[in-house]
């Protein structure tokens, strides 16, 4: 008995890595054993707890033989950070919503719906009375949709 215990090392995609390893090893210890240069994209999941603390000991974390710890590894750090190239003066904060399309309804709508009142106080001849409470009632629905939405 040489003091060694056998962890099973579980990725995303199912296959799995044997590690051996001492209960008295960090988590730190056997991220840079079985993943060396990757410890920072390395995340450890543990009996559903995100394996944090590099520091912490595999005994005092109650992982015993044959346990499993489930592996991911992040793209996010996988760019070091040099290379990234300064967007911060560039790009304004978008108030941490991402551009897409999604986010660009809401403005497309507000200008259609503008031109269209605007059609509607200055060709009123064009526009019927059921039209008109229907242009009422749909600029007061996306209001209460726009300020709901960006309330919080």
């Amino acid at each position: 008995c040489s003091g060694l215990i056998t962890i099973r090392l579980k990725f995303l995609n199912d296959t799995e890595k044997v590690a051996v390893v001492r209960p008295e090893d960090t988590v730190g210890v056997l991220k840079s054993k079985y993943f060396p240069g990757q410890e920072n994209q390395m995340k450890f999941i543990y009996r559903g707890q995100l394996l944090q603390d590099q520091g912490r000991t595999l005994r005092s974390l109650n992982i015993t033989d044959n346990c499993v710890i489930h592996c991911h590894r992040s793209q996010d750090a996988a760019i070091p950070a040099t290379t990234l190239p300064d967007t911060a003066a560039a790009v304004p904060d978008a108030g941490g919503l991402p551009l897409g399309v999604g986010n660009l309804m809401v403005p497309a709508v507000m200008v259609v719906l503008a031109g269209v009142l605007y059609f509607r106080i200055n060709y009123r001849q064009l526009f019927t009375a059921p039209a008109t409470v229907s242009l009422i009632g749909i600029t007061v629905l996306f209001s209460f949709f726009v300020f709901g939405m960006y309330a919080q």
